[in-house]
């Protein structure tokens, strides 16, 4: 048995000559040639394997074959651990008793699993490798060109995986951002075998529930609750892109997901600055990001008139002609270019490769964040620190208008987002009720945005809402300010 320690990159295929050019040229690099790989996977119908969150695969490699399965690991921050068995056999057919029996669940009939195994998809693809020496580490760097097949469908191969065969994980991770400052990459979140299954139509459409509070009850250090808030957002940010990637061919699923990958971003980056962990190379990376993303607000905007939830247009004779503007409005925004845009962008990769270094550094002891308090006094500190910067914005006796709303968007945004972080620790029904009409403020900053669009549209088209629009802002306006003033008198639960 042998428990792999692993990084997986993605990257272009264009910039494979590239890659190739920079591992050859590293110190103490050794390449070790390239081969041709041939997998079969195989599952029951069922798919009782991967239940039992197991893999398994036939490999073939000039005229050798080598039977493997892979049992439930752990995923920190990108980085995969998992245990992994390797038997030679003489041909390509599946032996499940060749593997150690006390892989196997209690009272499972490994025999009528055998029976049922079928093929359900391959990967062909040549690899190239390298053992790449840091100090007393040795990091094997494999890089992958090939394909996935299943039911006649293809999905290109381009990876790079970083396996650390002796030495600290550290060293792992130091090579691979150091080949993320040249080349893009990006954090390869789904393995061949995922990528198989979803190609086969057999697994399920990815989803990713609303984040509410991050998960903070077990924790009772300040190291730990990093540690949580960190490895949580990247997690999250990997699951997010993989579902733009998905709805590239749907515009109006597309501003609603970026705007959670934005926030999921926005989360982190308030996380590090809350423990002075944000320097000037995060703080550009994090921007470059933000500019890749301008177009969200305009796309949610378009999608809200779009919503039939919403039915914005429901009362107006002319609301298919501004429905079909609308949608010209997403085609307009370009935002499957955007999004190719930021992921080969040096920015999106590195600071990914950035952050899981971090996360490890800090795991290790490497970077001490003792501030001389317990959690709970650090985040009501945070709470407070939160608090006021909302209040001195928008004082209660201020009258708003939808501009000023607008302009604070993002900071009740990142008020939020320490709530976020920090609102498991706190009594559920005082907090609750505190953040509500917060968080209602958010949903009409975004209806004022999607008036705003509509104004735009109609004036393109030469509609007169100018009355209609008006009346509707006053009205949600005027809600907005009850709202708030209200929230502003309420006891904070910290």
């Amino acid at each position: 048995m042998e428990a792999e320690i692993e990084l997986k990159l993605f990257f272009p295929e264009k910039a494979r000559e590239a890659l190739v050019s920079l591992l050859d040229s590293l110190p103490h690099s050794e390449p070790k040639g390239s081969k041709h790989l041939s997998n079969s996977y195989f599952d029951t119908p069922d798919l009782q394997l991967r239940h039992w969150d197991m893999g398994l695969r036939i490999r073939g490699c000039d005229a050798c074959f080598e039977q493997t399965i892979k049992t439930a690991g752990t995923v920190v921050g990108g980085v995969h651990s998992r245990p992994e068995y390797n038997i030679d056999i003489d041909q390509a057919k599946v032996n499940l008793s060749l593997f150690p029996e006390q892989i196997w669940p209690s009272g499972a009939n490994i025999e009528q699993v055998e029976q049922q195994l079928q093929s359900l998809f391959e990967t062909d693809f040549t690899r190239m490798k390298w053992h790449i020496y840091l100090q007393d580490s040795l990091v094997e760097v494999a890089l992958d060109i090939g394909t996935v097949s299943a039911n006649g469908m293809i999905e290109p191969i381009c990876e790079l995986e970083f396996e650390l065969l002796a030495g600290d994980t550290q060293a792992l991770l130091t090579l691979a951002e150091g080949v993320a400052k040249q080349i893009p990459t990006r954090l390869g979140r789904a393995s061949k075998a995922e990528r198989g299954y979803r190609l086969a139509a057999m697994a399920s459409p990815l989803q990713l529930e609303a984040l509410e509070f991050i998960k903070l009850g077990e924790v009772n250090s300040l190291k730990q609750a990093f540690i949580t808030l960190l490895s949580t957002g990247i997690e999250r940010w990997q699951l997010l892109e993989s579902m733009l990637l998905d709805a590239t061919d749907c515009l109006e699923q597309l501003p609603l997901l970026s705007y959670r990958l934005r926030a999921c971003a926005r989360l982190i980056r308030c996380s590090l600055s809350q423990f002075d962990l944000l320097d000037a190379e995060l703080n550009q990376e994090f921007d470059c990001i933000e500019r890749h993303l301008e177009y969200v607000e305009s796309g949610l905007s378009l999608t809200e008139l779009l919503d039939n939830d919403a039915a914005l247009l429901a009362s107006l004779p002319q609301a298919q002609q501004i429905a079909i503007a609308a949608n010209q409005g997403l085609v307009g925004l370009n935002m499957p270019s955007a999004i190719d845009a930021m992921l080969a962008d040096i920015c999106y990769g590195h600071l990914q490769l950035k952050l899981v270094n971090l996360l490890f550094e800090v795991k290790a002891g490497k970077i001490n964040l003792d501030v001389g308090m317990g959690l709970q006094h650090f985040a009501n500190k945070m709470q407070e620190a939160s608090w006021q910067r909302i209040t001195q914005m928008m004082p209660s006796q201020a009258n708003l208008n939808s501009e000023d709303y607008q302009s604070f968007a993002r900071a009740l945004d990142e008020s939020i987002f320490v709530g976020v972080a920090y609102g498991e620790l706190y009594d559920g029904k005082a907090r609750d009720q505190f953040r509500a009409p917060w968080r209602d403020l958010v949903l009409g900053i975004r209806t004022l945005a999607a008036y705003r669009s509509l104004n735009q549209l109609s004036n393109k088209l030469n509609i007169d809402l100018q009355d209609w629009l008006e009346n509707k802002e006053h009205s949600l306006l005027f809600a907005m300010e009850h709202s708030r003033r209200s929230a502003l008198k309420a006891q904070p639960y910290w």
